[in-house]
């Protein structure tokens, strides 16, 4: 019989836990009651999915993470290590990611023709190309919209350290509005990498309490204002803009009235278990995702751009095997940690995670030791829930300039995630011209030998 935590004699339901979290009587760090309300989301067969994108900006070197060529002038001086699964190798700088790989499925095969940064950023964000006065959204707002809840105390979309300099509009609810909107934290610090001390304080919701001399009543009172004041403008200047206004207002009020912004404080978390993370902007953004994850939030995307001592994330240009190198050693424990962590709180199964970048890297090295955009073959990797873990699909030749096996485009990657996720990835949103738009492009399909 599953263990429940109990109030006197009565057991706490999961509504019960979340009535009371709501109204603020109990937190989440009470001893023991984590773990059972993780247990019983976990088990509760009423759970969504959820997503949580690793996001590589820059576009990650697949030569030298999960599809070497060793043996080839192309393959460069790393070596492959065996995972967990028989005849799937990958890099040597990811032991731990190595042996989560039953769980895992990598995709050997992308080609996706676009390798301008920001072209490409909005390409594999939204499915689409930015061509014509279509405003496409990016898929954190789709998927949030299919699996998230109007009335979440918590935001639906949470976009940690996001680099929005390639292309602003990739990170964007695009027609679907400004609801669908994510929640920025730790905005442009991909510019100036926090120091490890200061990187809880730069994932909180900043102002997320009225100031002390300000009563409840009061607070009460001057929202009240606010909203009729909000509620008058947006019917005499309806728009884009002014809902979007009303919009972040209602959201930030809500997220101060509840006791679920105590998810943004990683001091709850034991030491032990951040350092495992890695105490950088990247590993505790992973922390944080998986509290938002446990709480309900469909999509949370964590951005590793740059770094202390790598200023120019994942576009190697120069010294490419130098910063992959270090590169990884941010990626690696704060990955694994995150899969190992959903694992033993029942979640990684309704958890897709997601790790991929704009593009990849050319195979040839150039003269400054680094590789250079290259959109043609290159790879990505689904992981957790609906996913068939324990296999590399797809297959490039042994230079790396081609795909030789299963060919997947940025359609069918969309289709295969909606899959993964349970969302119809036929449905149609109504855009900003008047033309339904699907969620994957026509012509696509997810890959079912990855989708369970």
């Amino acid at each position: 019989m599953a263990f429940r935590p109990q109030l006197g004699r009565h057991e706490l339901s999961r509504r019960d836990w979340h009535t009371l979290v709501s109204a603020g009587v109990v937190g989440y760090s009470c001893s023991g009651w984590l773990e059972a309300l993780a247990n019983d989301t976990a088990n509760n067969p009423d759970r969504r999915r959820a997503c949580i994108l690793l996001w590589m900006n820059g576009g990650p070197s697949q030569m030298d993470t999960f599809d070497l060529k060793p043996g080839h002038a192309n393959g460069g001086p790393f070596r492959e290590i065996q995972t967990t699964v028989p005849g799937v190798r990958i890099g040597e700088h990811l032991p731990r990611v190595a042996q989560q790989m039953r769980d895992m499925a990598v995709i050997r095969s992308l080609s996706t023709r676009e390798g301008d940064h920001g072209r490409a950023s909005f390409y594999m964000r939204t499915g689409y190309m930015p061509v014509g006065p279509i405003q496409y959204p990016t898929i954190g707002s789709l998927i949030s919209k299919e699996l998230g809840r109007e009335d979440a105390a918590l935001p639906n979309f949470v976009s940690i350290a996001p680099f929005r300099v390639f292309n602003p509009a990739a990170y964007g609810p695009g027609f679907l509005g400004p609801q669908y909107a994510p929640l920025l934290v730790g905005d442009n610090q991909n510019f100036q990498p926090v120091q490890n001390a200061n990187v809880g304080d730069t994932l909180r919701v900043q102002d997320m309490q009225p100031p002390g001399e300000v009563t409840t009543p009061q607070f009460d009172a001057r929202v009240s204002i606010l909203e009729d004041m909000e509620r008058d403008f947006v019917a005499r200047h309806p728009g884009v803009s002014p809902q979007s206004h009303r919009t972040a207002y209602d959201r930030a009020v809500r997220l101060m009235r509840t006791a679920a912004r105590s998810a943004f404080n990683l001091d709850e978390e034991p030491a032990h278990i951040r350092d495992g993370y890695g105490r950088n902007l990247f590993g505790q953004g992973c922390l944080l995702a998986r509290r938002l994850v446990e709480r309900g939030v469909p999509f949370v995307e964590v951005n590793l751009g740059s770094i202390p001592g790598v200023q120019i994330g994942w576009d190697t240009h120069q010294q490419n095997f130098n910063n992959v190198r270090t590169l990884c050693s941010v990626l690696d424990p704060a990955w694994a940690n995150l899969m190992v962590d959903l694992r033993q709180r029942g979640l990684l199964d309704s958890t897709l995670i997601v790790w991929m970048g704009e593009f990849g890297r050319t195979p040839r090295i150039n003269p400054q030791q680094g590789r250079d955009h290259f959109p043609n073959a290159w790879s990505a990797v689904l992981a957790g829930g609906g996913v068939q873990g324990g296999q590399a699909f797809g297959r490039t030749s042994p230079d790396g300039m081609t795909v030789d096996e299963n060919q997947v485009g940025v359609p069918q990657f969309m289709a295969t995630i909606c899959r993964a996720l349970g969302i119809d990835h036929t449905k149609q949103n109504m855009s900003n011209v008047g033309r339904p738009i699907r969620i994957a492009d026509h012509g696509s399909n997810p890959i079912p030998e990855i989708t369970a």
